[in-house]
C-alpha cells in the first residue's frame, strides 16, 4: 500500500467527548469517526485492524472444530417471548416495529436465533456435538454510551454456541473453547487473565471472563500470585477472616458516639480499629399485598457489599435498599446508627462470613449518637444467617488455599458460559438419545468483543506519541519514511525496492510517498502505532546506510541497505512468532 492511495484522516487534538486513552487515540489516529452516541464509522486504517483481529479468531474457532454461519441482526419478538428474556433484558434491548405492526429486536446477542435453528435442524444424537459461531454487529441500547468502541452501542462481535447430548459434552466444548481463546489472546499478543465470573442476563451455570490487564480497566479482578486462581471481585469467594470465634470479653455498653454516624469516625472515636466495627445494610424485598420484608446485612466496618452475590440468596432476588422512612418504621431512627439490637419490628438478619465469627464487635444502638460496644452472637444476639455478601480485598487468603490475593484492573473482551439447558428447556430444543427418548440439548455460549479487543490493546499499549500496537493487529507493520521521496532519485528507488521485497515477502508494508516533511511523516506513523519503521535519506544512502526503529525503541539503528530487507522481516517475523 502507498500512502498517497490510502485515507490517513489523523488529527492534532482528540476531540471534546473523548475521555479515555483508546477512545482519544483512536479518533486521534484516524480510525474512527463519531456518528451518533456510541456508533462509529470505522476508517480504512481502524478496518484494517478489525479484520485482523477478526482473521485471527477465524483461524482459532475453526481450528477448534466451531462452523462458521450468519444469522440476522434483526430478530422477531416471538423468540425472545418463548426464552423469556423478552420481559427480562431491559431497556438494553432495541424494540421496535415494521410496518405490519410485528415486534422486533435488533440483536444484542443470538441465544435464541441459534437455538431456534437447533431445534429445527437436530433431531439425533448423532448429530452432536456441533458448535456454530458467527462475526457479526450487535446493538446494545447503552443509557450512557462512552469510552469510544470500549461501552459503544454499536459493536462487531465474535459469537459461538455449542450444542450437546450431555454434560460431560457441554464440558469438553467448554474446554476447547476456553483453550481456543487462550490461543487467540495470546497470538493477538495482549497480556490477559482467564477469570471466574457471574454469568449476568446471559443465564446458566460455570462461565469464565477473559480480561485484558489495564490500569483503565472497567472491573477488579481478585488473582493469587502464587496459583493460577482468578476470579472477577463479583464472583470471588470472600472466605472468613476469622478461623474460630473468641469467647466474650467485654460486656454488652451503650456507649455515646455523638455525630459519628459512620463506621470510619466511631472507630476513630472510640479508638479502636475499624475492624472491630459492624456496617448495617438495609434492604427490603417486596411482598404482594403485604408490607415489604427488611434484612439487616452486617459487614464488617472495612468491607463493602457485593451486590451480584447478595442477588442470588434466598429471598433477596429483586432486593432494593430500604427508604428512609421504612428504615424509621422498622428501627426507630434514620440511617447511621442502626443495628440488631431492639429493633421496633422483626428483621431478617444476615452476617457476612467475617463478622458471624467476630467477638466483642460495635453496632450502631438505634438511637441517634449511641452505639453498642461488647457485643457478641450467642450472648447478645440470636445466631445468624451467615453468607458470603462482600468483596475480596487485597490479602485476603486466596479461595484455593494457595496465597494471597492481589486486585487488578481488567478490561472484559471474552466471555464463555455453560448454559446448561436454560434455553434449550423453554424453547424446546430436544433430540433423540440413544435409547430413542427425546432430551433437551446441554448449551454453551462463547463471545469476544472484537472491536473492544482493538480498544483493550491500546488501553495496555501506548505511549506520549500514541498507540504501540501489538503486531499481529496492527493496521500496517512496516512503514517505509523516504526523506524527499518526490524530490530524490536515489531516495525514490531505494524506497520502492524495499517496499517491493517486503511485499514479496508477505509483509504488511505502506510506503509514505506523500512528500511530507519527515517530523509530519514521523508524528503520523507514532500516533498511528505501526510498529517498525525504516528511514531512508540521501545522507543515509551515501554511507550505505537506513535507519531503523521499533515503535517501542528509544532511539534508531542503522543497517546496511543490502541487509536492511532481511532485518526487518526477520524482526517481524520474530514479534509474529513465526
Amino acid at each position: 500500500m502507498k500512502a498517497s492511495r490510502f485515507f490517513i484522516g489523523t488529527l492534532k487534538e482528540a476531540p471534546a467527548d473523548a475521555e479515555i486513552v483508546s477512545h482519544k487515540l483512536m479518533m486521534r489516529a484516524g480510525m474512527i469517526r463519531r456518528v451518533a452516541g456510541g456508533i462509529y464509522d470505522y476508517m480504512p486504517i481502524g478496518l484494517r485492524s478489525v479484520r485482523k483481529v477478526e482473521a485471527i479468531v477465524r483461524e482459532e474457532m475453526n481450528r477448534a472444530g466451531a462452523l462458521e454461519l450468519l444469522m440476522p441482526a434483526v430478530q422477531p419478538a416471538e423468540l425472545w417471548q418463548e426464552s423469556g428474556r423478552w420481559e427480562q433484558y431491559g431497556p438494553e434491548l432495541l424494540r421496535f416495529k415494521d410496518r405490519h405492526e410485528r415486534d422486533f429486536v435488533m440483536g444484542p446477542t443470538h441465544e435464541e436465533v441459534v437455538t431456534d435453528i437447533a431445534r429445527r435442524d437436530i433431531k439425533s444424537y448423532r448429530q452432536l456435538p456441533v458448535n456454530f459461531y458467527q462475526i457479526q454487529t450487535k446493538f446494545r441500547d447503552e443509557i450512557r454510551p462512552r469510552f469510544g468502541v470500549m461501552r459503544g452501542r454499536e459493536f462487531i462481535m465474535k459469537d459461538a454456541y455449542s450444542f450437546d447430548k450431555d454434560l460431560d459434552g457441554l464440558a469438553e466444548s467448554y474446554r476447547k473453547m476456553y483453550e481456543a481463546y487462550v490461543r487467540i489472546f495470546t497470538r493477538i499478543g495482549l497480556e490477559f487473565r482467564a477469570v471466574a465470573a457471574d454469568n449476568g442476563s446471559i443465564g446458566g451455570s460455570g462461565s469464565h471472563e477473559f480480561h485484558v490487564i489495564a490500569e483503565t480497566g472497567e472491573d477488579d479482578i481478585a488473582y493469587c500470585p502464587s496459583s493460577d486462581f482468578a476470579a472477577n471481585v463479583e464472583a470471588a469467594d470472600a472466605l472468613p477472616l476469622i478461623a474460630q470465634r473468641a469467647a466474650p470479653t467485654e460486656a454488652l455498653k451503650k456507649t455515646p458516639t455523638p455525630g459519628a454516624a459512620k463506621c470510619e469516625a466511631v472507630a476513630q472515636l472510640l479508638n479502636i480499629p475499624l475492624e472491630r466495627t459492624i456496617k448495617s445494610i438495609v434492604l427490603a424485598t417486596e411482598n404482594e399485598g403485604a408490607e415489604p420484608t427488611i434484612w439487616l446485612l452486617m459487614l464488617r466496618g472495612d468491607h463493602s457489599l457485593n451486590d451480584i452475590k447478595t442477588s442470588k440468596l434466598p429471598g433477596l432476588k429483586g432486593y432494593r435498599f430500604a427508604t428512609e422512612a421504612e428504615i424509621v418504621e422498622w428501627f426507630g431512627t434514620p440511617p447511621g446508627y442502626l443495628g440488631p439490637i431492639g429493633t421496633k419490628k422483626p428483621v431478617r438478619v444476615i452476617a457476612d462470613r467475617t463478622v458471624a465469627n467476630m467477638s466483642d464487635f460495635v453496632v450502631g444502638t438505634n438511637e441517634v449518637d449511641y452505639h453498642t460496644t461488647g457485643v457478641n452472637w450467642g450472648r447478645d444476639l440470636p445466631e445468624p444467617e451467615v453468607a458470603d455478601i462482600r468483596n475480596v480485598v487485597a490479602g485476603d487468603p486466596s479461595p484455593d488455599g494457595k496465597g494471597t490475593l492481589e486486585i487488578c484492573r481488567g478490561i472484559e473482551v471474552g466471555h464463555v458460559f455453560q448454559l446448561g439447558t436454560k434455553y434449550s428447556d423453554s424453547m424446546g430444543a430436544t433430540f433423540l438419545d440413544e435409547n430413542g427418548k427425546p432430551a433437551p440439548m446441554q448449551m454453551g455460549c462463547y463471545g469476544i468483543g472484537v472491536t473492544r479487543v482493538l480498544g483493550a490493546a491500546i488501553e495496555q499499549n501506548f505511549d506520549d506519541r500514541g498507540i504501540i500496537w501489538p503486531e499481529a493487529i496492527a493496521p500496517f507493520e512496516v512503514v517505509i519514511c523516504p526523506m524527499g521521496y518526490d524530490r530524490s532519485d536515489a531516495v525514490r528507488e531505494q524506497a520502492d525496492k524495499l517496499y517491493a521485497t517486503l511485499q514479496q515477502a508477505g509483509i504488511d508494508v505502506i510506503l509514505d510517498d506523500r512528500g511530507e516533511r519527515p517530523g509530519v511523516m514521523f508524528a503520523d506513523w507514532e500516533l498511528i502505532g505501526v510498529p517498525h519503521r525504516v528511514v531512508i535519506g540521501d545522507r543515509g544512502l551515501k554511507e550505505g546506510k537506513l535507519e531503523y526503529q521499533g515503535r517501542r525503541d528509544a532511539e534508531a539503528t542503522l543497517l546496511p541497505v543490502d541487509e536492511a530487507a532481511g532485518v526487518v522481516l526477520g524482526k517481524v517475523r520474530a514479534a509474529l512468532g513465526k
